[in-house]
C-alpha cells in the first residue's frame, strides 16, 4: 500500500493550535492592567498626591510677615540693599517641582535674625504605596530626628496648649506675595516700634528643664495633617546668646520647614521662646493656608 506524503506545513499547523489551545491553562489569561512582572496578577493603583507643584518659596512670605520676623530689615536704609533682604535668597533646587527653598539673613543693633523656608513634594515611586503614606513615613523620620521630649503635664492637669496665641491666613493662592503679617500688624514694644525677640532675660530657656511646659519642644494638633515644633538655644551658660526655632508641618504629600534663629548682640541673653515660636507658627498656618488655597 502507497503510504500518504507526509506534509510538514500541515504538521506545524496542528502543533500550533495545540499549543493555543494548551497555554496559559494554569495561570489564565493576562489581564490588561496587569503587572508585567507578575503575570495574572492586577496591578494595585493608589490616589496620587495632592500637589503636583509648589509655591515660589522667596514669594509665599509677604513683607509684613518678614517685618515681624526681621526687626532689623526696616532699620535698612539703603533702598535698594532693602528691597534685597526682603526677596530672600533661594537656595539650590535641580527641579523646582519637587523640593523648593529660601533664605533671609538680617542684622540689627539688638540681634541678627535668620530665617529659612523649605517645602518638599513627596512622589511615591512604588505602585502601592501612595504619595500621602510615603510623605506620612519620611515626616516621622522627621518627628524622630527631632527627639522631642515626652509632653509635660501643666499644674492644672492639663496638657500645655498647642494653639498660638493668634492666627492669620493668606487670601492669595500658593506662590503669590502677601502683605499680611502674622497676626495682622508687626508686634510692637514701648514707643510703638517692632520688639526685638532677644529683650527677654536668659532665664527663659537657658536651660531645657527650665522652660515652661508651654513652649517646650512638642507635636502640634492645629497644623495641617500633623507637625511639630523644636525650640533650642544654641548654646548655654552666661554666654548664650542664640535660638533656634523649628516648625515643621506635613499637608498630604508636601512638608514644609521653618527654621528661625535669632542670635542676640547682648551677652547672656537668650532670645525669648514665646515670641520666638509664636512668630514661627503663625507664618506656618499662613504656609499652611496657602497651600489650601
Amino acid at each position: 500500500m502507497q503510504r500518504k506524503a507526509y506534509v510538514p506545513g500541515v504538521a506545524a499547523l496542528l502543533a500550533a493550535l495545540l499549543a493555543g489551545c494548551t497555554g496559559g491553562s494554569e495561570g489564565g489569561a493576562t489581564a490588561d492592567d496587569s503587572n508585567p512582572g507578575q503575570p495574572g496578577v492586577a496591578t494595585e493603583t493608589v490616589e496620587p498626591g495632592k500637589y503636583r507643584t509648589l509655591p515660589e518659596p522667596c514669594g509665599v512670605v509677604g513683607d509684613k510677615t518678614l517685618d515681624a520676623l526681621l526687626p532689623g530689615i526696616e532699620e535698612i536704609t539703603d533702598e535698594e540693599q532693602r528691597e534685597k533682604a526682603y526677596a530672600g535668597e533661594p537656595t539650590l533646587a535641580y527641579d523646582t517641582d519637587r523640593k523648593v527653598g529660601c533664605r533671609w539673613k538680617v542684622e540689627s543693633a539688638e540681634a541678627t535674625d535668620h530665617l529659612f523656608v523649605d517645602f518638599e513634594r513627596v512622589v511615591s515611586y512604588d505602585g502601592a504605596v501612595s504619595d500621602d503614606s510615603e510623605a506620612e513615613r519620611l515626616f516621622a523620620q522627621q518627628v524622630e530626628a527631632a527627639d522631642l521630649p515626652e509632653p509635660v503635664v501643666s499644674g492644672s492637669g492639663s496638657a500645655a496648649s498647642d494653639s498660638p496665641s493668634g492666627s492669620s491666613s493668606l487670601s492669595a493662592g500658593a506662590g503669590a506675595s502677601t502683605d499680611a503679617g502674622p497676626s495682622g500688624e508687626p508686634p510692637t514694644g514701648a514707643g510703638g516700634t517692632p520688639s526685638s525677640s532677644a529683650s527677654a532675660s536668659s532665664s527663659t530657656g537657658a536651660s531645657p528643664d527650665e522652660t515652661p511646659a508651654e513652649v517646650q519642644p512638642r507635636l502640634l494638633d492645629d497644623l495641617g495633617d500633623e507637625a511639630f515644633v523644636d525650640d533650642e538655644p544654641g548654646n548655654s551658660g552666661p554666654t548664650a546668646t542664640r535660638r533656634t526655632v523649628t516648625v515643621a508641618f506635613r499637608t498630604s504629600n508636601v512638608m514644609v520647614t521653618i527654621e528661625y534663629a535669632e542670635q542676640s548682640a547682648t551677652l547672656g541673653v537668650v532670645p525669648d521662646s514665646e515670641e520666638m515660636q509664636d512668630k514661627a507658627r503663625k507664618l506656618a498656618s499662613q504656609l499652611a493656608d496657602s497651600l489650601s488655597g
